[in-house]
Order: structure tokens, then C-alpha cells, then sequence
């Protein structure tokens, strides 16, 4: 007994309690790439809502098409610099909850369920499989994070449609067929002023729907309780899971195959070579879902939380594709591949570092 106890003094903390290691060393790296990686995110949801046609058709206008730069330095311009970074905290909070238990989970299916060993290996198959279940139930989990991060990333934009519609005659924003003007109260440009409310009827074009990120979370609870929460989780789901899938199964079958083909070590140079490919294909697989998925958060909701332009992920879907092409499911690509290879590249560096530094094995 004194044994076991002297043996377990000698144990640190990574050994004592491995799965709790996991989560609080994986999400201590996301928390880094997040921050260092935001301003893409952003970049990306806006376009992603760019040219939206079933928005547009609501309000009844035409947007300006805008391109990844110009969107990137218009927000800086319009909105001030620190709004690259909108939304961040609600980011973090899903970065903690995502990635900490997707790696908890994956790990436990790859280490406890096929026993991976140094001589036992397992295919491309199992690996991706794990890579979704894990992705699945985790992004799930953080969903309400998630649907306030998108929130207030579009707060920006929302308040400068409003003074583009009082502006009308300076900037060309906009433009409103004078048949389809509506008989209810409307403003200058004879929009309907309760279809520039924004999600959840916040009155007022220029009004800020929430104050904060906990009021944002208050906020949508109370107007449509812990089902509002989970709004846009099923393209949420279906796109992490695609995503954990590309990340993981490409991060590790590069690894395991460049330690078994050449003379690297496990080390640097594998590390980047892994992270690299796998946030390439990583956006290429979850761009269209993350599309569907923004619009679905982002849509004006009734005073019930239902969503007024979208039934389903798969009426988003149809709506986008007709509307706009079938290009528009990868809207924000660029910014989106451009953020994942340095977000997938600082994961992976921070998270093999910090395993190494605390004494768990590498990945």
C-alpha cells in the first residue's frame, strides 16, 4: 500500500489524471491559435453572409459584393480595428469546450478502444471515424458559444446597413423597387423598418442588439429558451464533424507516414508538414456546411426564436444554392483556408509542446 502511494507521489499531474490533461493542454493551444487567427474568422462570416439572396429578398435590397481585403480593411475603416476581433470572447468559451472534448474523446477511442501502440496501427478509416464521433459530439456540446460568436461577429455590419439605409442618396448600398414598398411604418428609403430589426426584434437599424457576450446568452435563453441555444446545430454538427475528421485524420496519417517513410524525427518539421495539409483539407471539407451553418445563426428570428428565411439546414441549402450558384456554399473560402493552415499550424506546434513540457507522449 505505502508502495502505491510513494509510486503515485512520484507520478505528475499529466500521469495522475490524463483525460483532465487533455482537455486543459488541448484547449490552452486552440485558446492561442484562436486569438492569433480571429480576424480571418470574421472576415470569413461576413462574407459568408455576403449576398445572402434569401436576405436579401426579405429586406428587399441589393448588397455590395466585397472581396477579402477590401471586406478585412472596411471593417477596420468603418467599424475601428478592435472589431477584427468581435466576438472573441464567445470564441474562447467554444474553443475550450470544442476542442477540449474532442480531443478528450478522440484519444480515448484511439487509445482505449483500438489500443494504439507503437507496434499496433490502425487505417485511414477508423481514424477518420473517430476524427467525426468526437468532432459530433463535442461542437454539439458547444453550440450556444458558437451561435453568439456569430452573433456578434455581424453586430458590426448591422448597424452600418441601417445608417446605409438613411444614407441612401450618398451611397448606393441599397435599392428598393418603388412597387414592392410596404404600406406598413417604413423609413426614408421606404424599407419596412421592422425587417431591419434584426434577429430576436431589437428595434432601431442602428441599435445594438446585445450590450455583451453574457448578455447575449441571456438574452436569446430567455426569448427562445434552451432550444434558441441550440439554433443551427444540426449544419453545426455536420460541419464539425467534417472538419475534426480532416483535421485529425490528415494530421495524423501525415505524421505516421512521413515517421515511417523517412528519416525525420518526430519533431518541428513534421509537426508543420501535418498541421499545414490538414487545415487545407479541412476547409475544403467544411466550407459549404460552415455556410449553411452561419446563415442559419445569423437569420432574423420571430419574437418565438423561429427563424424567418430558413426552415432546415437543407432549405438553406437549397435557397443559397438557387439564389446564388453553387459556388456560394464556399463563400469566405480564402479567408477560411488562410486561417485554418495557421490555426491548425499553432494548434499543433502549441499542443505537441506543451505535451511535451507537462510529460505526456507526443500526439
Amino acid at each position: 500500500m505505502s508502495g502505491q502511494v510513494d509510486e503515485e507521489r512520484v507520478l505528475n499531474l499529466a500521469q495522475r489524471w490524463p483525460k483532465t490533461s487533455v482537455f486543459l493542454l488541448s484547449s490552452s493551444a486552440s485558446i492561442v491559435a484562436e486569438i492569433a487567427t480571429f480576424p480571418l474568422d470574421v472576415t470569413k462570416t461576413r462574407l459568408q453572409m455576403q449576398g445572402e439572396a434569401a436576405f436579401s429578398r426579405f429586406l428587399r435590397v441589393a448588397t455590395p459584393y466585397r472581396g477579402m481585403l477590401d471586406t478585412t480593411f472596411g471593417i477596420i475603416r468603418e467599424e475601428g480595428f478592435l472589431k477584427l476581433w468581435q466576438g472573441i470572447i464567445p470564441a474562447v468559451y467554444r474553443q475550450i469546450v470544442y476542442t477540449g472534448f474532442r480531443m478528450v474523446v478522440y484519444e480515448y477511442y484511439r487509445d482505449g478502444i483500438l489500443e494504439k501502440s507503437e507496434y499496433r496501427r490502425f487505417s485511414l478509416l477508423q481514424t477518420a471515424i473517430g476524427g467525426m464521433l468526437s468532432g459530433a459530439f463535442a461542437q454539439f456540446l458547444s453550440n450556444p458559444a458558437d451561435l453568439v460568436k456569430v452573433q456578434l461577429q455581424m453586430e458590426g455590419k448591422r448597424k452600418l446597413q441601417g445608417k446605409a439605409l438613411r444614407r441612401r442618396a450618398q451611397k448606393s448600398y441599397y435599392i428598393v423597387p418603388r412597387n414592392t414598398r410596404s404600406r406598413r411604418p417604413t423609413n426614408p428609403n421606404g424599407v419596412d423598418e421592422n425587417l431591419c430589426q434584426g434577429a430576436h426584434g431589437q428595434k432601431g437599424p442602428n441599435q445594438s442588439r446585445y450590450r455583451g457576450v453574457h448578455h447575449a446568452f441571456l438574452k436569446i435563453l430567455k426569448e427562445g429558451g434552451i432550444v434558441g441555444l441550440w439554433v443551427g446545430w444540426v449544419p453545426n454538427v455536420q460541419r464539425a464533424a467534417l472538419v475534426n475528421m480532416g483535421d485529425i485524420a490528415t494530421y495524423e496519417s501525415v505524421k505516421r507516414f512521413l515517421k515511417s517513410n523517412t528519416s525525420l524525427e518526430d519533431g518541428i518539421l513534421i509537426h508543420i508538414t501535418g498541421s499545414t495539409c490538414s487545415g487545407l483539407v479541412t476547409s475544403i471539407l467544411g466550407t459549404p456546411a460552415d455556410v449553411i451553418k452561419s446563415r442559419l445563426m445569423n437569420q432574423p428570428t420571430d419574437k418565438n426564436g423561429k427563424g424567418l428565411l430558413y426552415k432546415s439546414s437543407v432549405d438553406c441549402l437549397i435557397q443559397s444554392v438557387q439564389g446564388e450558384g453553387f459556388l456560394s456554399l464556399y463563400k469566405g473560402f480564402l479567408p477560411s483556408w488562410l486561417r485554418m493552415v495557421p490555426w491548425s499550424l499553432v494548434f499543433w506546434l502549441t499542443y505537441e509542446k506543451i505535451r511535451y513540457m507537462s510529460g505526456v507522449n507526443p500526439f
